[in-house]
This record gives structure tokens, sequence and C-alpha cells, in this order.
């Protein structure tokens, strides 16, 4: 049965009762007159249900890189969280999702869904005005972010080990820092052979910014190496684009060369380690990197703590102090 307009509202209000009984459709327009009442007399706020809030928020941050992931994770959520008014949606029930996530997953992974609810509640309170508050809850303390890198013996051995195509990528990884995707993706619009330059657009670098890429020489050998090979894609395999890198001809010349532990992201983490052992000041390894913060570069500053000693050294220049020898030192009044 469909409800009849509401009097002395500029807006009917056409919404089915569910129910063919007279009486029953009756109190429920009359809860739903009273509910009108209270939000457009008093602002009180209509209920909102988490699958509007989901829905919502795909479609506001579909221009994300982790887009994909985020929907993947919902679908994961809705078990718990599907059907639910967002006003339902306490400490105890996230608590939960927590620990039952956290029985499948790392707590670093875990930290992944709460976030995401998280930042859909906020959005729900702060921009939609949906809600009044959102609830406090804890996620698991994460480990310093895992920090594993090649020698330049070691890289040299992969290298040789490695199919020419791949030892070819592995290469640019880490002479320029870039990510796996950003490798495989890179199209010759984005280089400049001539201003021994390159560029990521925002849409496809993870931070969501446009990340600038100067081409040192190790980077130019194997771009020019590249010519001729494809008409958009620069690194390619028997006249195709490289679709992945972590492959079993990866893990076989990891294998052969005697190298464990060691993932294809990893080849960033050798760039970062070997710019701090060239003496690269923190400032400029971010930009080179793409990193969207100076935090997550700090991770590399103990490998090469001499590079701060020609500015602790500075202060040489303003004050000396000559510690006394007990010569020096004055007898005891006492």
């Amino acid at each position: 049965m469909k409800l009849p307009a509401i009097r002395g509202e500029s807006k009917p209000l056409q919404q089915s009762t569910g129910t063919g009984d007279k009486r029953q459709a009756q109190q429920v327009h009359d809860r739903l007159a009273v509910s009108r009442w209270e939000q457009d007399r008093l602002g009180v706020k209509p209920r909102r249900s988490w699958e509007e809030a989901v829905l919502r928020w795909l479609l506001e941050t579909k221009h994300k890189a982790t887009h994909d992931g985020d929907k993947a994770k919902l679908r994961w959520l809705d078990s718990y969280l599907g059907g639910k008014h967002l006003e339902e949606i306490d400490r105890t029930l996230i608590d939960r999702i927590k620990f039952d996530r956290e029985k499948v997953s790392a707590g670093g992974t875990t930290n992944r869904y709460l976030a995401l609810i998280r930042a859909i509640l906020k959005r729900a309170c702060s921009d939609w005005e949906w809600i009044d508050r959102v609830p406090k809850f804890n996620m698991y303390r994460e480990a310093e972010g895992r920090v594993r890198s090649l020698t330049p013996q070691e890289f040299d051995t992969l290298c040789k080990e490695l199919p020419e195509h791949l030892a070819d990528m592995a290469a640019f990884s880490v002479a320029t820092g870039l990510r796996s995707a950003n490798v495989k993706g890179l199209e010759w619009s984005y280089v400049d052979l001539e201003r021994r330059h390159a560029w990521i657009p925002g849409s496809k670098h993870k931070n969501g910014k446009a990340h600038s890429v100067p081409l040192n020489e190790m980077a130019l050998a194997v771009i020019r190496k590249q010519i001729g090979k494809h008409s958009s894609r620069v690194f390619t395999y028997r006249g195709n684009p490289v679709g992945q890198c972590n492959t079993k001809a990866w893990t076989a010349a990891l294998e052969r060369a005697g190298i464990e532990n060691f993932r294809w992201h990893d080849l960033r983490h050798t760039f970062a380690t070997w710019h701090r052992l060239a003496g690269t000041p923190t400032h400029e390894l971010q930009m080179l990197g793409g990193w969207k913060t100076g935090a997550m570069v700090e991770r590399y500053a103990h490998l090469a703590p001499e590079a701060l000693q020609g500015a602790a050294n500075r202060l040489d220049a303003i004050g000396r102090y000559v510690p006394a020898t007990d010569k020096d030192k004055r007898p005891s009044s006492d």
C-alpha cells in the first residue's frame, strides 16, 4: 500500500508501508509524519543506513587508486554492518570486527579495514551531517615498515640471472625508485629524453599527485634500449606491454642468485638505501621517490648517519668548550 501525501508538506511523502492492513498502514503513516515533522521543525536527522553511506563513499572516491581495494573490504564488512543504521555502529560492534578480522590477517591488514570504517563514519559526520559523532576505537600497533635492500654486488648478480626484460625493468626501478605499477605502465608520452625527465600523472601515482622523475644515466641507458619496441609503452615482452613483474622467472632468478626474503617492491627500498649511503638528504629523497611525507623517508636515516656529520660540525665555528683537567681545577674551599 502506498502512503497518502502528508498534509502541510511541500513534497508528498510516497513510501510503501509493507502491509495491506489499513489500520497498520495508518500507524506507519502517523509515525512517518511525526518523523518528517521532527526533521523539518526540530532539525532531527533522518536515520541513514550503512548501505547508503557505502554507496555515497564509493561514488565520491571512485577516482582513488584504492577504489577496488575499498570495494573488496566493504564486501567482507557487509556481514557485520549490512542492514545497520549508522548510529547503531558502536565500539562494541567495531571491536568484534577487529578481533574477527585479526584471526585471518595480520594486525596491519586489519587496521586497513578499521581505517575504512572510520573514514566513512567521519565523512558521514563531518561532511554529510548524517550522524552527530563517530565512535572511538583503537587500532593495532604496527611495527616500523620493513626495509630490505640489496648491495650493488647482489643487485648485479640478480640482474645477470634475470630475463633481459625483467633485468631492464629492475634496473630502471632502482634508478628511479618507481613502484612496479608505474614501471609497467610507463608510456613514451611520459618520457622526455632530451630533458632527461619522465613523469607520472597524479591519476596513476599512489599519493594522487603528479610525480616528476629525473632520469640519471642508469635510467637513460635502460630507456634508450627500449626505443622502437612498442608504439606507446616503454617496457615490453615479445612485443606486448609487460603485465606482471613478480613472475616465476623472477622467483627463479632470486633463487639462482642466492637472494632470500626479497620482493620486487624492495627494489624501491634499494633505491632509497643507495641514495642515503650516497648522502642524499631526506627532503631531496622524498621528492625523488614521491613519498607523501618526510616521515616515510626517515626509516632510511640510520643507514648513513655520517651524512649529518657536516651539519653537526657547523657549531664548531660558533663556540668551543675545552673540558678542564684535574690540574686545571681550583682547590676546593672545603
